[in-house]
């Protein structure tokens, strides 16, 4: 018997021995592959600290180096090379080292950026079939990008920027029907864009830029969440791009288009940087350009614009540049660009407009230009320049008619539409299921509603079966937290999609309908920096048509929270200054949202930074809305805040408004501080600090940040920042800057730090990562947790 017992435990230890060495005999398999790529790449300067003690799967990753895993398998590699990196030797073969790639199946990010990699793309590299974004920017990759690369269903961002590939955009590529970052920024790439790419509906940006392209633009119109349209530096044209009127960023320059602006343009209300200069667009300067409602930057430099500019002209107030150089304007230089921003720069020489400075021509040069390239019809006879003449000043004179009339109308409009200005109604593009009473109180959305919609799957009802799959029927595994009115769980749907889910339970006294206006209200909380809802589903009491609880589903942000990322003493990774910029412009944007996307606006949201969560990009999103779903008094609440006169409700939204400045000046304390606060006494404290620091020098302001960036940002950046967050925590409600005015000064400190870096070095990593924060997420398994 004892025997037989002592067999049985060295079977058992025999099996358990086994397992062990097979998951070691995984993992060091994933560890050859990696020692094998540092072989290949000549032992690079990134990879010196790897050896066979290595922890790859736990060592903590840095600017230079990533290694992130998932139950033993390498989901991430991110290896980036500098100036110094070594030089691989002669005989490298590309197609061995992407030999050895491919035995990471189930890699999601590959970023190999500025490692001298050579020769042509293997296509074997489509047998990474599981890859969501692929960054080879800065290397030497020749010939043709591969059409196998079509074959990547699953990519999401494809970076192949600063190499000499050549040949044709594979037309292929529309098959990537999730891409949404497609960069092949200088290259040498040439021929037609394929018109496939009008049918990639999930693309946000599209660089094509310094490259060889010819012929016209493929009609990208469909691309409604088309943001970025980058064609600098080719041979494009003749016709302007037919683009959603969505689109925030055209950048046209250098390139051969011809034809006139079109009248689209007009529509453009998202529009912010457009650059269409060193063209040759002919016909008239359209002066709406100036007013766009969101226009920061507009340059028609070096074209053939014709037409007259009013000193009556209207500008966006946000307008910052304006280049009207090198063109055939005449007339007179609009007021508005002259009694702008200080920080305004304008420039309009070489035309012939009346400034009175030397840097315009006579009116007559224009006149004799626009004859020459055939704007205006040549006359061979004097009898009909005269008559030319007359028609000239009588469409002039209708112009200057029609351009008074409208003045005097939009005037006359505004007046009228004042209090509901740059909004648009909800109900233009609502779902049927939606009830009409959402509408009766929630009126109008604005652009960032609009914006805040990319991306993101319809707002719909989940079955508890559906929820119960993706959870595993509940399971305790896939339990993220709680508090004493909720449940959060993680769950995955049928189609790879991570979600949470917050589970409320209700009382018997509550129906449906007490949760209705909640529900729809939080159905139209869609922005890039709010944890969105995707859906809701009711369970019900069995017998009677009570709730007994509430799913609400979310879109699930893995990467913890704001505070974790800021000054957690365990975290393997801290935000960088720019990181903290723009993670702060997160969260205004997102409030921004909260108090003008829908009305009435959500305000007193009682924000702390751990409501902050930060996704697969760091992008900030705020998780915590004043939405009581379980108040019993929540549809008489959302009526009072509806109500009332004009002043009273403006007063409201005024006090209100400055409560969530008043909580953005504390995350931002935390955030240039590092500092946990906890109380209001040590906010007080470091506040006091933060203000002498202002008042001292450089040295001093250095000292009240954060010590892990406090030698990588500039000082005038900081001092920007640190007096924002002093104007935001003012006692008097009335000194506390507005949202706009928080968001302004950011963007003005994100301006400073990256021209600081410019000056100072220049950077390695790809444009994209930097610019618009566009990539998209990832549906990366991890174990992080959505708080």
């Amino acid at each position: 018997m004892e025997k037989d017992i002592g067999l049985k435990v060295l079977l058992v230890l025999h099996i358990l021995l086994l397992s062990r060495c097979s998951s070691e005999q995984l993992h060091s398999s994933q560890a050859k592959t990696l020692f094998r790529i540092q072989n290949l790449l000549n032992y690079p300067n990134a990879l010196s600290n790897w050896n066979n003690d290595t922890d790859f799967c736990n060592t903590e990753p840095s600017s230079s180096v990533t290694v992130i895993c998932y139950e033993e398998s390498i989901t991430q590699l991110h290896i980036i090379g500098g100036k110094r990196a070594s030089q691989l030797p002669k005989n490298f073969s590309i197609d061995s080292f992407v030999t050895t790639l491919v035995k990471l199946p189930s890699l999601k990010v590959l970023r190999l950026v500025s490692l001298g990699l050579f020769g042509p793309l293997p296509s074997k590299l489509s047998k990474l079939s599981s890859l969501e974004i692929l960054d080879l920017n800065s290397n030497f990759f020749h010939s043709d990008i591969p059409r196998e690369i079509s074959s990547l269903t699953s990519l999401q961002t494809l970076i192949l920027d600063g190499n000499k590939f050549t040949g044709k955009l594979p037309n292929g590529l529309g098959s990537l029907v999730v891409l949404a970052v497609l960069s092949v920024k200088n290259n040498s790439l040439e021929g037609h864009l394929p018109n496939t790419l009008g049918i990639l509906r999930n693309l946000r940006v599209l660089s094509l830029s310094r490259n060889n392209f010819t012929g016209d633009v493929p009609n990208l119109s469909s691309l409604e969440n088309l943001q970025v349209l980058d064609l600098e530096d080719n041979s494009l044209g003749p016709k302007f791009p037919q683009v959603s009127s969505k689109i925030e960023s055209i950048f046209l320059r250098n390139n051969k288009f011809t034809a006139g602006i079109p009248e689209k343009v007009q529509s453009y209300n998202q529009l912010e940087h457009m650059d269409i200069s060193s063209n040759r667009f002919m016909g008239p300067f359209p002066p709406y350009l100036l007013s766009l409602p969101s226009i920061t930057y507009l340059n028609v430099a070096g074209n053939k614009l014709t037409g007259m500019l009013f000193e009556d002209n209207q500008c966006n107030a946000g307008l910052d540049f304006v280049d009207l150089s090198t063109n055939l304007l005449s007339g007179t230089l609009p007021r508005c660009l002259m009694t702008g921003s200080k920080r305004r720069i304008i420039c309009f020489s070489n035309n012939c407009l009346a400034t009175g400075d030397r840097t315009q021509h006579p009116f007559s040069f224009c006149r004799n230009e626009a004859l020459a390239v055939g704007i205006l019809p040549k006359q061979k006879s004097s009898s009909k320049v005269v008559l030319a003449l007359i028609i000239c000043g009588s469409i002039i004179g209708g112009v200057v008619l029609v351009c008074a009339t409208i003045i005097v109308v939009r005037k006359f409009l505004a007046k009228i539409a004042a209090p509901g200005k740059k909004t648009r109604s909800i109900v233009e593009n609502a779902a049927s299921t939606y009830t009409s009473k959402l509408f009766t109180h929630a009126k109008f959305v604005t652009r960032a509603m609009k914006l805040g919609s990319l991306s993101l799957p319809s707002y719909r009802t989940f079955s508890s079966e559906e929820l119960k799959v993706a959870t595993n029927n509940f399971d305790a595994a896939t339990f993220i937290g709680n508090n004493s009115d909720d449940q959060m769980y993680r769950g995955q749907l049928k189609d790879g999609s991570y979600i949470a889910i917050r589970c409320l339970k209700t009382r018997r006294s509550n129906s449906s309908q007490n949760f209705m206006h909640h529900i729809e209200m939080m159905s139209k909380l869609r922005h890039h920096h709010l944890v969105s809802t995707l859906g809701h589903c009711f369970e019900c009491y069995l017998g009677d048509s009570s709730v007994s609880r509430i799913f609400l589903v979310f879109e699930y942000v893995p990467n913890g929270t704001l505070r974790s990322w800021t000054f957690d003493k365990h975290a393997k990774r801290r935000l960088t200054w720019t990181q903290r910029i723009a993670a702060a412009t997160g969260v205004a944007r997102g409030i921004q949202f909260l108090h003008t996307g829908i009305v009435p606006g959500i305000f007193a949201n009682n924000l702390k930074i751990t409501d902050i969560l930060l996704d697969q990009d760091l992008v900030a999103k705020i998780c915590s809305y004043n939405l009581p779903i379980l108040d019993e008094n929540v549809k008489e609440n959302f009526q009072n805040l509806s109500s009332g006169s004009k002043e009273l409700k403006s007063a409201r939204a005024n006090n209100e408004e400055k409560m969530d400045v008043y909580d953005f000046g504390v995350i931002l304390l935390e955030i240039i501080s590092g500092r946990q606060i906890n109380t209001k006494n040590e906010m007080r404290v470091i506040q006091n600090q933060l203000q002498e620091s202002i008042m001292a020098n450089a040295v001093s302001r250095k000292n009240m940040v954060d010590p892990a960036i406090k030698n990588s940002c500039s000082d005038e950046s900081l001092k920007t920042m640190m007096e924002l967050c002093c104007r935001c925590l003012s006692q008097d409600t009335e000194d506390r800057p507005s949202v706009e005015d928080v968001i302004w000064n950011l963007q003005f400190a994100a301006q400073v730090e990256d021209s600081w870096r410019r000056d100072s070095s220049s950077s390695d990593a790809s444009p994209i990562s930097h610019l618009y924060n566009l990539q998209p997420s990832l549906s990366r398994n991890s174990n992080s947790s959505q708080i």
